[in-house]
C-alpha cells in the first residue's frame, strides 16, 4: 500500500514560512514528505531541512522522496523532541517549523494501524508503533477513566454508556479489534445518534489522542519549536479538530501578550513584552479548489507565530 498524504493548505504553508534559500527548517510532522519536499526544493546548499516523525513507516517512504535533495535530513523521534535532536546537530536556532498536526491518508486507510473504524483490525493507534495500545487502554483502565478519555478527548455525549459497555463486554472477553468497539459503540448510543454520518469518530478520535498523548505533546512541542526559532522565525500549524486548534491558539496568544499587570496598576511594572506576534488573528482555511480535491482537509485550520524575542516565562 503506497504510502499517501495529501499536502493541506501546501501554498499558504510555504508562504507563511517565508522560506530563505540558505535558511534552516524544520518538517516536525514529515509524513509522506509532501510539504518536506516543496520546503526542500526550495533551499539552496546553504541551506538545511530537518524532516521529522515518530512513525517509522513514514521516516522510511521520507527518506526515500528527500533523497534527491542532498540539504534535508530525515530524523525517527516526536516533534516535541526537537531542540534535542537539533542541539545534537549544531543546527539551532532555525528558520521556520512546520507542524501538520492530521493523521496520514495512508494511516488511516491502512486496516493494520487500527485508526480507522471502517474495517476490522487489531485496536492499536500507535503513531509510533511502539508501547500502549488503544486494545490496552480498554483492558487496564477503569470505567470513569475510559468515559472522561471519550468526553474530554473526543467531546462525546454518550462517554458514560459506551464506558459502561466496553467494562461490560472485556468482561467477557478482550476489546481488542476496531470493529469490536464500533459495536459496542452503536449500541451505547440512541437510535437517532446511530444514523449520523460517522457516530464512531469521537470515540476513535478520544483513544487516539489518549494512546499518544497528544495534546500533552502538542504543548511540549509548541514550547520547544518555538524555543528553536531565530529572532524573527516563523511557527506554522495545522490542526484538524477542535481540541489541537483551541491549544495553539491559546499557547499563541500567550506568546504573544504583552504586559501582564492588573488593569488597576496605573503603569506597568512586569515589564513583559510580547514574545511574537501573530502573523493571522484569525485562522487560515482551505479554499473551495482544494476541499474539492480532498475532502479531508475541510476540518483544517492554520494558525502562523513569528518570534520576537525568547519566551518571557
Amino acid at each position: 500500500m503506497e504510502f499517501t498524504h495529501y499536502s493541506v493548505l501546501l501554498r499558504e504553508c510555504l508562504e507563511g514560512l517565508r522560506i530563505r534559500p540558505d535558511g534552516r527548517y524544520v518538517d516536525g510532522t514529515a509524513g509522506g514528505a509532501g510539504h518536506s519536499r516543496e520546503i526542500a526544493a526550495r533551499l539552496t546548499d546553504g541551506g538545511r531541512l530537518y524532516a521529522l516523525d515518530q512513525d517509522p513507516d513514514a521516516v522510511k517512504v521520507a527518506t526515500e522522496r528527500l533523497a534527491p535533495f542532498p540539504q534535508a535530513e530525515v530524523i525517527q523521534t516526536n516533534f516535541c523532541q526537537m531542540k534535542t535532536v537539533l542541539e545534537a546537530r549544531q543546527a539551532l536556532p532555525v528558520d521556520g517549523v512546520l507542524l501538520d498536526l492530521g493523521v496520514s491518508s495512508w494511516q488511516l486507510d491502512n486496516p493494520s494501524r487500527g485508526f480507522s473504524y471502517r474495517e476490522d483490525a487489531p485496536l492499536d493507534m500507535r503513531m509510533s508503533q511502539s508501547g500502549t495500545t488503544a486494545a490496552d487502554l480498554l483492558a487496564s483502565l477503569p470505567e470513569w477513566e475510559i468515559a472522561r478519555i471519550l468526553w474530554e478527548y473526543g467531546e462525546e455525549r454518550y462517554a458514560r454508556s459506551i464506558a459502561r459497555n466496553i467494562v461490560r463486554a472485556r468482561e467477557k472477553a478482550p476489546v481488542e479489534t476496531t470493529l469490536q468497539l464500533v459495536e459496542i459503540v452503536k449500541a451505547s448510543m440512541p437510535a437517532a445518534a446511530k444514523r449520523e454520518k460517522n457516530p464512531c469518530k469521537r470515540t476513535f478520535q478520544a483513544l487516539r489522542i489518549a494512546v499518544n498523548s497528544e495534546l500533552d505533546v502538542l504543548s511540549q512541542g509548541i514550547d520547544a519549536a518555538f524555543d528553536c526559532l531565530a529572532e524573527g522565525g516563523r511557527l506554522v500549524i495545522i490542526t484538524f479538530h477542535s481540541l489541537e486548534d483551541r491549544m495553539v491558539k491559546q499557547k499563541f496568544a500567550q506568546l504573544a501578550t504583552g504586559c501582564i499587570c492588573p488593569p488597576e496598576f496605573p503603569v506597568c511594572v512586569c515589564g513583559r513584552t510580547p514574545a511574537a506576534r501573530l502573523v493571522n488573528k484569525k485562522p487560515i482555511l482551505p479554499g473551495p479548489a482544494e476541499l474539492a480535491e480532498n475532502h479531508r482537509s475541510a476540518s483544517a485550520k492554520l494558525r502562523i507565530l513569528e518570534k520576537i524575542h525568547a519566551r518571557n516565562d
